[in-house]
């Protein structure tokens, strides 16, 4: 049991994710748990794949079964980042090249602990579906999700962290002070993105979860991402977007 550090969303940021896990080192952790989409958007691919392989628990994303296979649903920046990505992983000539193809071709669609659940997407959609917090308007789409759902879920995808309840509430990071009780009622936690936050915030989010204790805590932390926003710049199959996006958080 113990403490498990949660991350997801990477996305080829790789100042963003070696931030996060030196905050992550800074505290007694056991486990860490990347809910997906390794790659995609960022100009660091293999790198952050390398880091990824060290997880204890990885599960896919979308954007990780895109560089493996025909990227479906993208909009036209996302596609092309995502054949660039894939190029990165297919020209590769160092010892990884191959294993980080394996890596991505093994990787689970989710992942149960217990009374947790882990998913990308959705408990109904676990690579897709995206749930955003307008979606409390919606209650016949957030009932059928907590039906499939045994106590709580934790996943990424949207990029927008912030606490579900069963009785269709959303709570951000900030509206709970950054901590949330697991009180025994269903909870669907969406544990924000590391590397391409989108909830106007623009530092890193990560999430550290309290097995033991039923607690959890919203961690927002800062990065050299001027180094990303350039590094993007310079690539011309990544949209200048993708950078000047990580400045304002959306």
């Amino acid at each position: 049991m113990g403490l498990y550090a949660l991350i997801s969303d990477i996305h080829s940021n790789y100042e963003a994710l070696t931030a996060v896990l030196e905050d992550i080192e800074q505290h007694d952790v056991d486990q860490v748990y990347c809910l997906g989409d390794v790659v995609g958007y960022g100009p660091n691919p293999c790198e952050c794949i390398d880091v990824a392989m060290q997880c204890d628990v990885c599960i896919l994303g979308n954007h990780d079964q895109g560089a493996l296979f025909d990227p479906e649903g993208f909009n036209s920046g996302a596609e092309r980042a995502i054949f660039w990505t894939r190029a990165q992983l297919e020209n590769a000539t160092d010892a990884q090249a191959e294993e980080r193809w394996d890596f991505l071709g093994e990787r689970p669609r989710s992942h149960r602990h217990g009374d947790f659940l882990f998913v990308h997407g959705s408990a109904r959609n676990p690579l897709n579906e995206y749930v955003f917090p307008e979606d409390i308007y919606n209650p016949r789409k957030m009932e059928r999700i907590f039906q499939l759902i045994d106590k709580y879920a934790f996943q990424g995808h949207t990029h927008v962290p912030g606490v579900f309840t069963e009785d269709l509430s959303f709570f951000s990071p900030a509206d709970l002070n950054y901590s949330y009780k697991l009180d025994g009622s269903k909870a669907m936690v969406n544990i924000g993105s590391v590397g391409q936050p989108r909830d106007g915030d623009p530092r890193a989010c990560y999430v550290l979860l309290d097995i033991d204790e039923g607690t959890l805590n919203f961690r927002r932390i800062q990065y050299d991402m001027d180094t990303t926003i350039e590094k993007i710049y310079a690539i011309p199959d990544l949209d200048k977007f993708l950078g000047d996006r990580l400045r304002v958080g959306r």
